[in-house]
């Protein structure tokens, strides 16, 4: 759409000379003479630009300059030579740039394009604050079930605090987003949020990465490297999957939270941070005790306070509002695609289906139907085959009675399609070893 310019000035011939060179130049420009109804048109968003004399009858060009700076519109004033202390009053209440008369089409074309390359910018810093504060902040927690309101409450109480706080819940249920809530409603939310995934690297790389590393610490350590723990200093940082950290790393990780210093890798001195810790795990920890995999001493500091996100399945009534969230979102990224809503019986076979992935199986489930399906409406027919198993309710018993060994086996296949054919997430929540689970399959 081309920008909207209204040129107000008066003496109508003047304007109209003016917007007809800027409509040449590819703008929709309109000349108003009469600035009552210049305002009236700013009032109601027909304006991404503003060009008016400061000197008019009725209602000047500084009520004109009031009313857009208001609305974000970006105003040009025009004034006479001997005017020029008008136009630089102008300027200080928040005029984009004042010209003289008589001025040439080409000057005034360089501070349009200036002027709404600006206000271009300004909009793009206005989207990624708004975007930054719902990444970083209690709103971006989806749910009005009695499950997930019990959750908000609980951010609410403790964000404000400094304590470690400890996240449970199955993969996917959007521990993230809770800590994200946390950091974002707490005093450091001005601050960085800094995240690491405790699983996805080697306990000497964790380390390092952690705590940082002095140069020649080990092969490879060309220069000092601060560490994460100092890159989160006045800030929040999430040890993901913690569970997964080695009984060595998870004792030095018990002396910065006792102490709140750090020694990096190679150093022989330690540096204060100030960070406050938020744990995340979808592991059973107490399991994790009981076979010396995990701390009891860390698991009594870090658990101050625990919260614990229940699974998609424990919460069916939320899935609308998910799905109404999570397709607006898709919808913003693939502004090209047809689709618009989500049908009844779609939205009937969603919340019936297990979600073993929980939330986040949901948001891609959600984005796929937005890339591939060519309907304003998404029907049931066009989820993916495997939305559509019946969530696990009571067992029923009936037909032929068999063997135990068989109903085990039918069980594991069955689990096993539940999770996605990801056998280490089955082996878990079925509390067997993945050789065992390999053998129930192929029996």
């Amino acid at each position: 759409m081309r920008d909207r310019i209204l040129v107000v000035d008066d003496k109508l011939a003047l304007a109209e000379t003016l917007a007809d060179g800027l409509v040449d130049r590819g703008y929709a420009a309109r000349a108003l003479g009469d600035s009552k109804l210049a305002l009236t048109e700013l009032r109601a968003g027909r304006a991404d630009l503003v060009v008016t004399d400061l000197r008019m009858p009725e209602i000047d060009g500084f009520a004109l300059l009031d009313a857009a700076r208001a609305l974000g519109v970006p105003v040009i004033v025009m004034t006479a030579y001997g005017a020029i202390d008008s136009a630089v009053e102008a300027i200080r209440k928040g005029a984009f740039h004042y010209l003289t008369k008589p001025f040439k089409l080409d000057e005034l074309i360089v501070f349009v394009e200036r002027a709404l390359a600006d206000r271009e910018l300004r909009h793009e810093a206005d989207e990624l604050r708004r975007e930054a504060a719902s990444r970083f902040s209690r709103g971006g927690l989806i749910g009005a079930s009695a499950a997930m309101q019990s959750v908000l409450a609980l951010v609410d109480r403790v964000a404000k605090t400094d304590v470690p706080i400890l996240i449970t819940g199955e993969t996917g249920t959007g521990k993230g987003a809770v800590a994200r809530a946390i950091h974002g409603e707490s005093a450091r939310s001005s601050g960085p949020f800094v995240i690491i995934n405790c699983a996805s690297l080697p306990e000497a790389l964790l380390e390092s990465e952690l705590f940082g590393h002095v140069k020649g610490a080990f092969t490879g350590a060309t220069t000092d490297r601060p560490g994460l723990f100092v890159e989160a200093d006045h800030g929040t940082l999430l040890l993901d999957e913690i569970a997964e950290m080695s009984p060595a790393l998870q004792a030095k990780l018990l002396h910065v939270l006792d102490t709140n210093k750090i020694r990096p890798v190679g150093g022989s001195g330690e540096r204060s941070v100030d960070v406050r810790v938020l744990a995340a795990t979808h592991r059973d920890i107490a399991a994790r005790i009981r076979d010396g995999g995990f701390r009891e001493d860390l698991l009594y500091r870090l658990d101050v306070v625990s919260i614990e996100l229940p699974p998609l399945r424990a919460r069916r009534d939320d899935i609308p509002l998910l799905v109404e969230h999570f397709l607006a979102r898709a919808r913003t990224r693939h502004a090209s695609s047809p689709v618009r809503a989500f049908g009844k019986a779609a939205l009937a076979r969603m919340i019936d289906h297990a979600w073993p992935g929980n939330v986040r199986e949901l948001a891609h489930v959600v984005e796929r139907c937005v890339l591939l399906v060519d309907n304003a409406e998404i029907r049931a027919d066009d989820l993916p085959v495997s939305i559509g198993v019946p969530a696990p309710g009571a067992p029923e018993f009936h037909g032929e009675i068999v063997a135990l060994r068989e109903i085990q086996r039918r069980y594991a296949r069955w689990a096993f399609e539940q999770f996605g054919g990801n056998k280490a997430r089955t082996a878990e929540q079925l509390e067997i070893d993945v050789k065992t689970l390999s053998k129930l399959l192929v029996d």
